[in-house]
């Protein structure tokens, strides 16, 4: 029999590219949600790379209606799958707080969630598909789609970013390992800290993603090149048929463009001059680092804690005496023009905290500290190789050692704080799970493959409605087929993984 997979495809070209290698070696039928703008779309539709049997282009079944949202069909999926709709109207970026051209009324983010749900429902029920594979969720629609899969037994296949660079796994749940054993299950080879350290500088995370902030569409030719093509080139008419457009006419792009030009530049200045470096000598303090804004890791995995501002006031006023909060700056903030210079003052104000300059020695700022606290990401992680405990808010897999606690509620911050300071790293429990990531993880350098898709495609990332050709599109495929030889056969691998231990019949 064959495996009926469906992929969620986007501007993000890479599981278009590995699905072309994915076919060659699986059996399977392909089936494809295509969520693109309208001059990629003619690639999709004329491609014969990909033997897609069906393919969805989402915004042409998203249409802008005038009439009242269905409350009871919307109550009753709420029911059938438990997804909080408000949830992700209220978080996505796109219809409220981060979006500077377009105001969604109440009537409009519901009919546009209650004709995704449909079309969904629709897909699925048709095909009823083996397996989903994504990428990382990062909007709505697409986390949407994975929910439903997830709800409906559709076993999902997501491509993470492993804790240590360079390296990626596949799971069914982000920053998670399917089939996760209990750490005392796992033999430990006895490294000592100095060696797990050593072992963790190896996968330079913060090198990788300071490589990617600097290399990812922050060159002046590439934005110039973006813009010109939009301004000369496109049609624009994506402003009448994709909702994450509306409101972005030319001259008001163009407009933003200058003036986030300018703002990133002043608030740059502001952080350089008022951002601290250097740790303060005899003073104890609690590290919490910022998350880069609007991203996932607050929007979804962290839905009630967008605000990074009230997260840190509730820290700083669980303190106990003698405790500064020290808090750092992402510094790929800088690819979403850093934040506002009120956002920064207002953490400045705060009375107990210090506020640190992206640029801050992370390494050093952990090892000063008595305890770290993050709403997610790496540095938490990092902190128990430096012997140092940790607060996580989001669920993320390293949070079954036993040094880090996960927050569920503001109400327990201050005695989980105190609790947390007398907790010790243990070397063995360490050593456990970092063997657990090795075993799970497989060398695939994903920020150098998004930088190497969107200097091809995008202008540097900078601009996603792109005309693709197929010449273009097979050069590619040819000039990087290492990538996506690794992915397929990655792919093939966890389904067989998940037929043999997720409860999923065999296929002959």
């Amino acid at each position: 029999m064959t495996d009926k997979i469906i992929f969620w495809l986007d501007a993000f070209l890479l599981n278009f590219c590995f699905a072309h290698d994915l076919q060659k070696k699986h059996d399977c039928e392909l089936y494809a949600v295509v969520d693109v703008t309208n001059r990629t779309k003619k690639f999709f539709e004329e491609q014969n790379f990909v033997n897609f049997k069906k393919q969805w282009f989402l915004h042409d079944h998203i249409k802008k209606i005038s009439s009242k949202p269905d409350i009871k069909y919307l109550e009753d999926f709420e029911k059938r799958y438990s997804i909080n709709i408000w949830q992700l109207g209220i978080n996505e970026r796109i219809f409220y707080y981060y979006n500077d051209f377009y105001k969604f009324s109440h009537d409009e983010i519901l009919s546009i969630l209650e004709q995704e749900c449909k079309l969904y429902e629709n897909i699925l029920d048709e095909i009823n598909p083996d397996f989903l594979i994504t990428n990382e969720t990062a909007l709505h629609q697409q986390h949407l789609f994975y929910e439903i899969c997830k709800k409906r037994g559709t076993k999902v296949l997501m491509l993470n970013q492993s804790k240590l660079a360079y390296k990626c796994t596949i799971s069914q749940e982000l920053h998670k390992i399917d089939f996760m054993p209990e750490l005392n299950q796992i033999t430990s080879k006895k490294r000592s800290f100095d060696e797990l350290l050593s072992k963790l500088k190896s996968f330079d995370s913060s090198k990788q993603t300071k490589f990617y902030a600097k290399n990812f569409g922050n060159s002046r030719s590439s934005k110039l090149k973006a813009l010109f093509e939009f301004t000369f080139n496109s049609d624009n008419s994506n402003i009448h048929t994709h909702f994450s457009y509306f409101g972005r006419n030319k001259s008001k792009v163009i407009t933003k463009y200058l003036i986030y030009a300018m703002q990133t530049k002043s608030r740059k200045s502001f952080i350089d001059k008022n951002l601290e470096s250097e740790i303060h000598p005899n003073e104890k303090f609690i590290l919490f680092t910022l998350n880069q804004e609007p991203e996932r890791s607050t929007l979804i995995a962290t839905p009630y804690y967008t605000n990074q501002i009230e997260v840190i006031r509730h820290i700083a006023k669980s303190l106990p005496p003698g405790y500064k909060l020290y808090v750092k700056e992402h510094f790929s903030q800088v690819l979403r023009e850093w934040r506002k210079i009120s956002y920064y003052k207002e953490i400045l104000e705060i009375p107990n905290v210090r506020l640190y300059h992206p640029s801050a020695n992370i390494e050093k700022l952990i090892q000063g500290s008595s305890l770290v606290i993050s709403i997610g990401g790496t540095t938490p992680f990092q902190a128990a190789f430096y012997q140092k405990p940790s607060i996580i808010i989001a669920d993320l897999g390293y949070a079954v050692l036993p040094s880090v606690v996960r927050l569920n509620s503001l109400e327990e911050l201050p005695l989980i704080i105190r609790e947390s300071l007398k907790l010790k790293v243990n070397s063995d429990d360490l050593d456990r799970y970092f063997s657990i990531l090795e075993d799970n993880s497989f060398d695939f350098n994903f920020k150098e493959y998004e930088i190497k898709e969107g200097d091809f495609f995008r202008h540097g990332g900078n601009f996603h409605d792109t005309i693709i050709t197929n010449e273009k599109m097979k050069s590619f495929l040819e000039s990087n087929e290492n990538f996506f030889k690794i992915l397929s056969e990655e792919h093939i691998k966890k389904i067989q993984q998940l037929r043999k231990l997720g409860n999923i019949p065999q296929k002959h």
